[in-house]
C-alpha cells in the first residue's frame, strides 16, 4: 500500500517546447506512408503533430500524480478496457470510462476501484483554430466532466488547455481565461457537475520554445497551481482509504 505525499508541480523537461517550436514555425509536417514528411503550412502543427504535441502534457501530468500517489507505476492501458493493467498504478494513454451521459476517453487516470482521477489535455493549434473551435473546446471540457461526475461524483478531474500565445489575442484571450477559471471552479462531490477541480491554461511561445507569462500565477488556471488543486480534492475525498496507508 501506497503513502499519498505532496504531488509535485506539473513541468515541462528543459528544451522540448523549443523543439516543438521549430515544428510549429516550419513547413515540414508529419512522416507519410512512404516514411518521407509532408508538406504542411508554417505557423501550426499538423493532425499527427497536434496529437503528439499533447504527449508531452499527458506524461508531465501522469508522472506527477504517480508521484503523488507513492511513486507508483505509470502504465499503459488496452483501449476497451474498463480496468487498470494493475491493481494500482496511473494510466496514461486511452482510458475508457463508462460515465453517466456517454463512455468517454481520458489521456490519463487513476482507478483502482473505479475513476477517481481522470485527465485530459486539450490543444488549439493556430489562430484559425482557435477562432473557430474554442467555444467547441469549452462544450467538450464540460461534457467530458458532467459524463464522468454524473456516475462518479467524487472523481478528481483535471484538464490542460495549450495554445501558442501568437495565435490568441486581446478579447478572445480574456474571454478563454474567464470562462477556464470558471469551469475550473469544482469544489466538493456536491457541486455541479459539469465544473471540473482543475484546469491549466498554457500559452506558449513557439518562437522562444517558452511558457508564457500568462495567465498571472495567482490565476486558478496557472500550470503552477494545477499539481495544488488536484491534491487538496484527492486526500480531501480518498485519505485513508485503501490503497493508501495514511
Amino acid at each position: 500500500m501506497a503513502e499519498l505525499s505532496e504531488m509535485p508541480p506539473v513541468r515541462i523537461p528543459p528544451g522540448i517546447l523549443g523543439e516543438w517550436g521549430v515544428r510549429w514555425l516550419g513547413t515540414e509536417g508529419s512522416a507519410g506512408s512512404d516514411g518521407r514528411p509532408k508538406t504542411k503550412r508554417s505557423n501550426r502543427f499538423d493532425k499527427k503533430q497536434g496529437m503528439d504535441f499533447g504527449l508531452v502534457f499527458d506524461r508531465a501530468f501522469g508522472d506527477a500524480l504517480a508521484a503523488m500517489l507513492g511513486d507508483i507505476p505509470v502504465e499503459t492501458p488496452s483501449p476497451h478496457a474498463l480496468t487498470p493493467p494493475q491493481p494500482d498504478c496511473v494510466e496514461m494513454g486511452t482510458i475508457r470510462v463508462i460515465g453517466g451521459i456517454r463512455p468517454q476517453n481520458y489521456d490519463v487516470a487513476y482507478r483502482p476501484d473505479g475513476p477517481r482521477v481522470v485527465f485530459d489535455s486539450k490543444t488549439l493549434n493556430d489562430e484559425s483554430s482557435i477562432r473557430k473551435n474554442w467555444q467547441n473546446m469549452i462544450n467538450d471540457l464540460a461534457s467530458e466532466a458532467a459524463t464522468v461526475h454524473t456516475r462518479f461524483p467524487f472523481c478528481v478531474v483535471a484538464f490542460i488547455v495549450v495554445m501558442p500565445i501568437v495565435a490568441i489575442h486581446g478579447r478572445q484571450r480574456r474571454a478563454v481565461l474567464s470562462t477556464l477559471e470558471r469551469l475550473g471552479s469544482r469544489k466538493n462531490e456536491l457541486d455541479q457537475h459539469h465544473l471540473a477541480e482543475a484546469i491549466a491554461l498554457v500559452l506558449w511561445d513557439p518562437e522562444r520554445g517558452k511558457l508564457a507569462d500568462t495567465p498571472p500565477t495567482e490565476s486558478p488556471i496557472h500550470l503552477d497551481n494545477l499539481s495544488q488543486r488536484v491534491q487538496i480534492a484527492y486526500v480531501d475525498r480518498y485519505q485513508h482509504l485503501p490503497p493508501h496507508t495514511q
